[in-house]
């Protein structure tokens, strides 16, 4: 078990979502950052689809009422146990009673506390996750509150102190001379992409688009030189998908992420690639984004760095448990 002792808002379990049932209305939901949540489990030898708490407020503290073992990653913070400071991206293992301290992040926006043995809530839908427009999975569909217990597997590993390089040293950006923080994005131009006249097509390509407070895990509102159509159109309504870029009426983009409604009507001009969806996750309110234009071909093409980046540190952390349990002697029927 493990007792929230600090939180803040919107702090919830999630897991890698709840594909399959858009066409009912029911959102995916799921981790913003797939990756770090992924990096998480790798780590700690889970099913990639275990649970985690994904953090987007802080600080957080919890109390770990059993013996266990987690990482925190998506971030760079202030991260302590029982005032140790410890690193993010890392195995560490805790006796019952210790306290984890998440401060605010010096770098990315949103932190994943994995445990070994995943977060046991209920399963709604095929997914542990929180949809908070629903009210529904996750711990009884709503964010996380102070004196909340989540249950675990009481999980542990027989060795630990080793961790991940970040993915944002890995996997290469989109080269650029810009301002280091400007995050850049591959899009395709979307189905409505040539309703949009010559200069708004260019200039969605040129601009540096500003994050706005109104964001959420529904979707990031942009803030820029607005966008405009060749003539008023009347779309029907359409299936949406996280990186879709959506363009209401006032001409700023609207980016659908996670949370993402199941459909829409708004013209679409780009989409943003998958491969580059975790980069938005860890983007902050106020951070600006540079569109790249790529073919689609390419944003399939993307994906290969992230999986061998993924099946790289499979082999890796295989390869340091196997041999950490041979330099202590732990047989290979041994529990982990």
């Amino acid at each position: 078990m493990m007792t929230i002792l600090e939180t803040s808002a919107l702090n919830t379990v999630q897991d890698l979502g709840r594909p399959g049932y858009r066409n009912l209305g029911v959102g995916t939901s799921g981790v913003m950052d797939a990756i770090a949540l992924q990096v998480g489990n790798i780590l700690l030898g889970n099913q990639m689809d275990d649970a985690c708490i994904e953090l987007q407020t802080y600080p957080f503290v919890l109390r770990f009422d059993a013996p266990a073992s987690f990482a925190v990653t998506g971030i760079d913070a202030a991260i302590e146990v029982d005032g140790r400071t410890i690193l993010p991206w890392t195995v560490e293992t805790v006796a019952a009673g210790q306290v984890l301290r998440v401060g605010a992040p010096r770098t990315g926006a949103r932190g994943y506390i994995c445990i070994a043995g995943g977060i046991e809530v209920p399963v709604v839908l095929g997914s542990r996750s929180t949809q908070l427009r629903g009210g529904f999975g996750g711990l009884d569909g709503r964010p996380l509150e102070t004196g909340d217990m989540l249950k675990t597997t009481g999980a542990t590993l027989d060795v630990a102190g080793y961790g991940a390089v970040p993915p944002a040293t890995v996997l290469d950006a989109v080269a650029s001379e810009d301002d280091a923080k400007v995050i850049h994005l591959r899009a395709m131009p979307a189905t409505d992409y040539e309703l949009f006249t010559p200069e708004s097509r260019q200039r969605l390509w040129d601009t540096p688009w500003r994050i706005t407070p109104q964001s959420n895990r529904v979707g990031y509102r942009l803030s820029g030189a607005p966008l405009e159509l060749n003539h008023r159109v009347e779309l029907r309504s359409y299936g949406v998908i996280a990186g879709i870029v959506q363009v209401p009426p006032a001409g700023e983009p609207i980016v659908q992420l996670a949370d993402a409604n199941t459909v829409g009507g708004y013209p679409r001009i780009v989409t943003v690639i998958e491969a580059d969806l975790w980069r938005l996750a860890q983007a902050r309110i106020g951070t600006h984004i540079r569109f790249h234009e790529c073919s689609f071909a390419e944003g399939v093409a993307a994906m290969q760095p992230v999986n061998a980046y993924l099946d790289d540190l499979r082999m890796m952390v295989a390869h340091y448990r196997t041999s950490a349990r041979c330099r202590a002697g732990i047989k290979s029927g041994d529990k982990a």
